[in-house]
């Protein structure tokens, strides 16, 4: 470029001018919408049963994909999709709760692998993140950052959501942009999540179209549902009252004769046997038939209630008039969810570290389960009825775990509007088909860095054509030791069952990678994965065992994730867990993996000014009633509840702390004695015993932290209902780790860590 002309006057200077990035004038709109944990056979269009009429709709007016393909867990297909490269060639072996120290699980997407979102932004898009994100290490999700690897560091402009594996749909741990938030209302207000994401995607398109409706959005809308907790407003629930109560095989039965008359599974597919691991239905007592059906009621109406806003969101896109002109894609994430184990729970992170309730005690409980006082998961048997006509779910590289709905439409640009294609297919080629529907060309270098090799390859000649070649004859699968890999109308899968949930206890299979059998399906003629031909075909076996290892090589799958070796090489934060810290009043809350550790005891100091009269409130607050614990003045009396994964223990002093300034602390001892004790100017004034594991992963997995002076949403205890502040002075709190290098390094620990994905 010549140089420019500059002199004293306009008049004789050259002036130049800002190159604003366009894409092609036929550039489409870009809605992604991933659901979490529905299975194969969990939306109306693929044979659940379920009202979803609005993603029906989407449907006919689009395509399903019914051989469509994820990595079996969220933060692994997130990234996949996003990326268009494979899960663990971007770091992303696992989830985010198992970020290591090998190149294939850092949990950390590189440079070298701009995301979709970056991409369309340099190319003139606008970009706008909603809901869950689940790619930030844990370790990166306080207010100190570091921020490249939360949306607005990937290429998102907006954002608003939970970074964790999930959260609360009554009360999340929300952030907009860069920073946390209070959620707008509160449960007794009738906040729930779902109803909020979709307001906050409606309200980011309105904003975006009327300053400039030129410009084409990407909007990546991650719902928290249907992950657990299954909540849910009961006027949802009602109307599924007793439609499960002939159980799972009868509902996985009716679910497969309405995919077979739609179309959405071949004809001649063969309804895979119920395994021995999942009880007959008839063998069930009359109360366990009555609970199981009733945490299934509760799911119905979560899809149902979730499928009702993102209607609002299709009907906003339709009478805006952009419906045409948008490419939307509807997935999700992973199969069913097994991760309440055989009989359900009441509070799911309690099952993941097989504290699961027995039925009689959850029965008690049975009007709670959707609401406030319930963190609820269905038992394991619906999971398997929910990826119909499949085997396994998800965390396995069985198809029950990797091949999940996938609806596209974008408007007339897609041939036979309401069919069905059959085209193998994964969530890597959605980058693709984005960058190819929008004429965008993947860029070669982001930042002066060397881009990957773009793994996915575009579905675009599928749109128009129902006949259109397999764009995709290779892929391998690999997720916590389950490995599988598809080749030309084959797949092989191994027998592999990781150490969790339990499920080595009930679930078939090998626990060895050196025993690990490899079965053998033609899916060319099985579309179910029902007949393993593996002794038919021992030369296949050994070529495609062969194919797995050297893509496991070429993609970062080494070393096999395992439990618990693994854990023990967790990526480290930019500093060492700090032994002590003091917080105030007035902050967001600090999330779990910046406090001290709390595994091996803790001191919490508190420095108070009490008026006359007394003080009542929060001093401070870590979770909610599901997990966590909270240290307060109860009508002047110090109180601390901890809401342990089995059970509520709390220790109280008689006497309330008299006017004047004053020291209280609560101690926490843990061990085979493990005491709470609450002392006040250095006397003790109460003391009791607290045991259970004080490690609360429903906290850390939503990006939870403590609150100083305050609670907010669901409270640790029914002694107070939140924000209940602090009506004294309150100045600081110290808190003092009593083991400052402990780690949650049970075996069952290291099973909640990972497990919530």
């Amino acid at each position: 470029m010549p140089t420019q002309r500059i002199t004293d006057r306009v008049a004789t200077s050259e002036p130049r001018f800002v190159e604003y990035p366009k894409p092609g004038p036929d550039a489409p709109n870009v809605l992604v919408v991933v659901l979490d944990d529905i299975g194969f056979a969990q939306l109306g269009c693929f044979g659940a049963g379920f009202d979803t009429p609005n993603i029906d709709r989407v449907a006919a007016g689009g395509l399903r994909y019914n051989r469509f393909h994820v990595t079996a867990v969220c933060s692994a297909t997130r990234a996949a999709l996003l990326t268009g490269r494979n899960h663990h060639a971007v770091g992303m072996g696992v989830t985010e709760e198992a970020a290591l120290g090998f190149p294939g699980y850092t949990g950390r997407i590189p440079s070298s692998a701009a995301t979709m979102a970056r991409t369309l932004r340099d190319n003139g898009y606008n970009t706008m993140a909603v809901g869950k994100w689940h790619l930030t290490p844990q370790v990166e999700y306080s207010s100190a950052g570091p921020f490249e690897r939360w949306p607005l560091g990937m290429g998102f402009e907006r954002y608003y959501g939970f970074l964790g594996a999930e959260t609360s749909q009554w009360a999340p741990e929300l952030v907009r942009d860069n920073t946390p938030i209070d959620p707008p209302r509160t449960p007794e207000e009738g906040y729930h999540l779902t109803e909020d994401l979709v307001d906050q995607s409606i309200r980011m398109i309105q904003d975006q179209q009327q300053a400039e409706s030129r410009k084409p959005f990407f909007c990546y809308l991650a719902l928290g549902a249907a992950h657990a907790p299954h909540q849910v407003p009961p006027e949802w629930i009602e109307p599924y009252v007793g439609q499960f109560d002939d159980g799972w095989e009868a509902w996985r039965q009716r679910a497969f004769d309405r995919q077979v008359a739609e179309g959405v599974v071949p004809p001649g597919t063969t309804l895979t046997e119920r395994p021995p691991w999942v009880p007959a239905w008839d063998d069930l007592s009359a109360d366990e038939r009555r609970l199981f059906a009733r945490y299934m009621e509760v799911f119905a109406g979560f899809v149902t209630h979730t499928d009702h806003h993102l209607g609002r969101l299709f009907d906003h896109l339709e009478e805006r008039g952009l419906a045409d002109d948008t490419l939307v894609m509807i997935l999700s994430d992973n199969g069913a969810s097994a991760e309440g184990g055989p009989t359900g729970t009441i509070n799911e992170a309690a099952g993941w570290l097989e504290l699961n309730e027995d039925v009689e005690t959850a029965l008690e409980q049975i009007d709670t389960i959707g609401g406030l006082e319930a963190n609820n998961h269905y038992p394991w048997g619906w999971a398997w009825a929910g990826n119909a006509p499949l085997r396994l779910w998800k965390r396995y590289s069985w198809l029950g775990g990797v091949r999940t709905p996938l609806v596209v439409r974008w408007g007339d640009r897609l041939a036979e509007p309401g069919g069905v294609r059959q085209q193998f297919c994964h969530a890597t080629d959605l980058y693709a088909t984005v960058l190819d529907a929008a004429g965008i060309e993947a860029p070669a270098n982001v930042d002066g860095v060397a881009q990957q090799p773009v793994d996915g390859a575009s579905l675009i000649d599928s749109f128009r054509d129902p006949a259109a070649a397999e764009h995709r004859t290779q892929q391998y699968f690999e997720m916590m030791g389950s490995r599988g890999i598809y080749h030309d109308g084959w797949k092989a899968v191994t027998d592999h069952v990781a150490n969790q949930f339990g499920e080595r206890a009930h679930v078939q299979g090998s626990h060895d990678f050196d025993t690990d059998r490899w079965s053998l399906f033609r899916l060319a003629d099985d579309f179910s994965e029902a007949y393993d031909v593996a002794a038919e075909h021992p030369d296949v076996v050994r070529r495609l065992e062969g194919l797995w290892w050297a893509e496991a090589g070429r993609n970062n799958v080494l070393p096999l994730f395992e439990f618990p070796g693994s854990m023990a090489h967790m990526h480290p934060g930019a500093y060492p867990l700090a032994e002590a810290g003091v917080y105030r009043p007035g902050g967001s809350p600090v999330p779990v993996p910046q406090l001290p550790s709390q595994v091996g005891g803790f001191v919490l100091t508190a420095h108070v000014d009490v008026p006359e009269g007394g003080a009542s409130g929060i001093l401070t607050a870590l979770g909610d009633r599901h997990g966590g614990w909270a240290f307060y003045l109860l009508d002047g009396r110090p109180v601390a509840t901890f809401a342990l994964l089995d059970g509520e223990r709390r220790v109280a002093a008689a006497d309330p702390v008299p006017a004047g300034s004053h020291v209280v602390e609560l101690h926490y001892r843990p061990g085979r004695d493990a005491r709470g004790v609450i002392l006040v100017d250095g006397v003790e004034v109460a003391q009791g015993p607290v045991p259970g594991l004080v490690f609360f992963p429903n906290v850390s997995t939503a990006a939870g932290g403590l609150l100083v002076g305050r609670d907010r949403g669901i409270a640790v205890s029914r002694d107070y209902r939140p924000p209940f502040e602090f009506t004294g002075t309150l100045d600081r709190v110290e808190l003092r780790s009593g083991a400052p290098d402990a780690r949650p390094e049970s075996a069952t620990a290291i099973q909640a860590a990972v497990a919530s994905d």
